[in-house]
């Protein structure tokens, strides 16, 4: 075993359980299995981070929660938020480590704050009418469906699909919902 700073310790917990979370998911991580990728002895995960789950909340955060991404006209969202999902392998493994953990509760609410504040409470503030949270609601359950078809479920013909096409096709979907009619 390593021995280093207090910081360095649970910075080496941290990126070693970041790594195995988006490779295994949630209940396929073990706090022995991070103990051994940071080189260090189990009792300092649950010393520095408190639970397995605690260090998952801290370690799974969408690059989505910080940057605006929605700061574009909204008659270009459709397109411009699918390319950018599909683009961004960070959004798909913190994606599916949060899926696969949804059956905790810390993590259900995670993924529940996620949906709200990255992207049904942002796109509601910018859609006009009475109907802009149903349409954003709407939006965010679209987006939920192309994630799940490609990423949990793995539809061959989706994966294997021409990501530009993609883009515009199910972009184009998109748009409907938040453009009113």
């Amino acid at each position: 075993m390593v021995r280093r700073t207090g910081a360095a310790t649970r910075e080496e917990i941290h990126s070693a359980a970041a790594r195995l979370f988006r490779e295994r998911g949630y209940s396929r991580t073990s706090v022995r299995d991070i103990a051994a990728a940071a080189e260090i002895n189990p009792a300092l995960v649950i010393r520095h981070f408190g639970s397995k789950e605690l260090l998952f909340l801290d370690t799974m955060r969408l690059t989505i929660d910080d940057e605006p991404l929605l700061d574009v006209p909204p008659a270009e969202f459709g397109e411009r938020f699918v390319e950018r999902l599909l683009a961004d392998d960070d959004i798909r493994g913190v994606y599916l480590a949060l899926v696969r953990g949804s059956d905790e509760p810390q993590i259900k609410e995670r993924l529940q704050a996620i949906h709200e504040r990255t992207f049904v409470g942002p796109l509601r503030a910018r859609l006009a009418g009475p109907d802009a949270d149903l349409r954003a609601r709407l939006a965010a359950a679209v987006v939920g469906g192309l994630l799940y078809a490609l990423w949990v479920v793995g539809d061959d013909q989706l994966v294997a699909a021409d990501p530009a096409e993609l883009v515009v096709r199910y972009g184009a979907v998109l748009q409907q919902l938040i453009t009113p009619a």
